[in-house]
C-alpha cells in the first residue's frame, strides 16, 4: 500500500495499516499451548474417539462411526493410531457361525488413554484461562 493510497484510505475514515495496533498481551509463552500438548489426541477425529470412549464403557465400530459422522476408512485409520499408542483397545467378537452375522469390533479407552486425555484437557483449560485473562 503506497502513501497515496494510504492517505486516501485515511481521508475516507478507514484505518490504515499504521493505525492498527495489537492489544498488549503477556508473553507468547503465556498463550501458546505447551510443547508437550498431546498431539495424537489433538486431531479432531481422535479427540472425538477418546472423548466418546471416556463417557461410555465401550462402543462398537458402527456406534463410533455414527456418532462421529465419519467413514469406515477414516475411523479405521484414527482408531489404529490410538490403538498403536495403547490409548484404546479393540476387541473383535466372532460372527455368528449360523446365520453369518458379521463380527463386531468393540473399542474401549485404556487407563493410559484416560490419562492422556486428562493431560490434554488440563493443557487446553490452561490455554483457555491464559487467553481469557488477557
Amino acid at each position: 500500500m503506497g502513501s497515496k493510497t494510504g492517505a486516501a484510505t485515511a481521508e475516507r475514515g478507514h484505518k490504515t495499516r499504521a493505525d492498527l495496533r495489537l492489544p498488549a498481551m503477556g508473553t507468547i509463552a503465556e498463550v501458546v499451548p505447551p510443547p508437550d500438548l498431546e498431539r495424537l489426541i489433538h486431531e479432531r477425529m481422535r479427540l472425538g474417539i477418546v472423548s466418546a470412549l471416556a463417557v461410555n464403557p465401550s462402543l462398537t465400530f458402527n456406534e463410533l462411526k455414527a456418532l462421529l459422522k465419519t467413514t469406515d476408512g477414516n475411523l479405521c485409520i484414527h482408531a489404529r493410531k490410538l490403538e498403536e499408542a495403547a490409548y484404546i483397545t479393540c476387541a473383535k467378537s466372532p460372527g455368528k457361525s449360523i446365520g453369518g452375522g458379521p463380527a463386531k469390533t468393540r473399542y474401549r479407552l485404556t487407563a493410559a488413554g484416560r490419562r492422556a486425555l486428562e493431560r490434554y484437557l488440563d493443557h487446553m483449560e490452561a490455554l483457555i484461562r491464559a487467553t481469557r485473562e488477557h
